[in-house]
C-alpha cells in the first residue's frame, strides 16, 4: 500500500492544489468545507504583504493563513479570523492561494471584490483584533452559564 502523497507532492506534480479547508481560521474570507481553494505551487521570490500562503510548520500540519507583514527574517502571518501572530520562516512556505470557487463561481486574488476584502479586513487589523477578543469573551461567557443551567 504507497502513503499518501502531501500537499507539497501534489503542488510538484499537478501544479495545483484543490481542496476545501478544514477549520475557521480563515473566515469569512473561507467558509469550513464549503469552499474549493486553489493553490499555486509558492513563486520564485518573497511572497508579499496580503498573500494567503500555505506553510508546514514544524510539527507536520499544513497552515494556510495570511502574510500581514514581511521581514527580513521571514513574515508575521495570521489567519483572517485569529488575533494570534505567528512568525513564518521563508522556508517553510510552500504553496499562495490564487482563487477560491464559491457556490460554484471561481473568484481570483486579484478579483477587486477580493482585493477590497483584503484591505478592510487586514488594514484596520487592530478594530478586527478587539472585535473578535469581545466575541470571545462572550463566547465563553456564554458556555459558562450554559454550564451552570444544566
Amino acid at each position: 500500500m504507497s502513503k499518501p502523497s502531501t500537499y507539497e507532492e501534489q503542488l510538484r506534480i499537478h501544479g495545483k492544489l484543490l481542496y476545501t479547508n478544514v477549520g475557521d481560521s480563515m473566515y469569512p474570507l473561507l467558509r469550513q468545507k464549503r469552499d474549493l481553494l486553489i493553490i499555486s505551487p509558492r513563486p520564485e521570490g518573497r511572497c508579499k504583504k496580503y498573500d494567503v500562503v500555505l506553510y508546514r510548520r514544524p510539527n507536520g500540519r499544513c497552515v494556510l493563513h495570511r502574510i500581514l507583514k514581511v521581514t527580513e527574517e521571514g513574515y508575521i502571518i495570521c489567519g483572517d479570523n485569529r488575533r494570534e501572530r505567528e512568525k513564518v520562516p521563508e522556508d517553510w512556505i510552500f504553496g499562495i492561494l490564487t482563487g477560491i470557487v464559491r457556490d460554484g463561481k471561481e473568484m481570483s486574488v486579484t478579483d477587486r471584490k477580493y482585493r477590497m476584502y483584503v484591505h478592510l479586513w487586514c488594514d484596520f487589523f487592530w478594530v478586527r483584533w478587539a472585535v473578535l477578543g469581545i466575541r470571545n469573551k462572550f463566547a465563553r461567557w456564554k458556555r459558562k452559564n450554559e454550564s451552570k443551567n444544566r
